[in-house]
């Protein structure tokens, strides 16, 4: 990875609670505005304001889960100062209210996200194989088509896989995918197949490719599984079976601390 786009990644993580401007972050990367805006989406497939955005709400998930702060508290700390905003801006990203994420969450009730219905007279396929790698003894994998480079929002069709080392690859199919160009994602939750000193999980993921979907047509997508790399957006849906062991999964670049959080507003994208 591109070392300038690996320090502003760090600085977004560890300063997301800050009033970080594409001007801060590119001072990390020690590069010119235009030029790190360009570099930096090319590695991530984002821009650096949407990057530091789902890094804001997948923190207030974990706090929403692991602390009994108020949600206004809550948008304030990572870097909200309208709770309006935040609560839009949490909902759209991750299916559900911050309320209601806090109470599923703690009392279960997940159901699958359900698929955006299509307009489409005659809506395409998707599919393909789900590829664990090797190492892994299984996991419980979610694949979906969406609508954006972020695991984010319903998606337009999705599904939950088992795989195991004895099946590490099978076949998925998601029906009723609209005509246009989306993004394929899968994330899953996997044992380590080392049984010494015992099992351990780990997130998988893959950024699967763009597609192009026509009318009554099926589209090939092969979908790969890896453990995560410090280019992946953090996982904002929530998702059924996977939310507790993925809420658990802290990356090792939060360094920040709760105390010196700074209630400000996000910065724009």
């Amino acid at each position: 990875m591109n070392s300038a786009v690996e320090r502003a990644i760090d600085c977004i993580w560890e300063r997301y609670q800050e009033p970080l401007c594409l001007t801060d972050i590119a001072a990390s990367a020690i590069l010119s505005r235009f030029h790190f805006s360009r570099i930096f989406k090319n590695e991530t497939g984002v821009s650096p304001g949407r990057f530091l955005s789902a890094v804001r709400i997948y923190h207030a998930k974990r706090m929403l889960v692991t602390t009994s702060m108020k949600v206004t508290d809550i948008s304030f700390v990572v870097g909200y100062n309208s709770l309006g905003s935040f609560t839009n801006h949490f909902t759209d990203s991750v299916g559900v209210s911050p309320a209601r994420f806090r109470h599923i969450s703690r009392n279960g009730g997940f159901e699958p996200p359900q698929a955006q219905p299509t307009q489409a007279a005659v809506a395409g396929t998707v599919a393909g194989t789900i590829n664990l790698p090797d190492g892994y003894a299984g996991a419980r994998a979610y694949v979906g088509v969406f609508t954006t480079p972020i695991v984010q929002c319903c998606p337009l069709s999705a599904a939950l896989m088992t795989l195991s080392s004895s099946a590490p690859k099978v076949p998925y199919r998601l029906t009723n995918v609209p005509p246009g160009s989306w993004f394929v994602h899968a994330v899953a939750v996997a044992d380590n197949a080392n049984p010494e000193p015992w099992t351990q999980r780990a997130l998988l993921t893959s950024c699967g490719p763009e597609v192009r979907v026509s009318e009554g047509t099926t589209t090939a997508a092969a979908v790969s599984l890896r453990p995560r790399c410090p280019t992946d957006l953090p996982i904002l849906l929530a998702l059924p079976d996977l939310e507790t062991d993925l809420e658990s999964m802290v990356p090792a670049r939060d360094t920040s601390r709760l105390s010196s959080a700074r209630r400000s507003a996000p910065a724009a994208s």
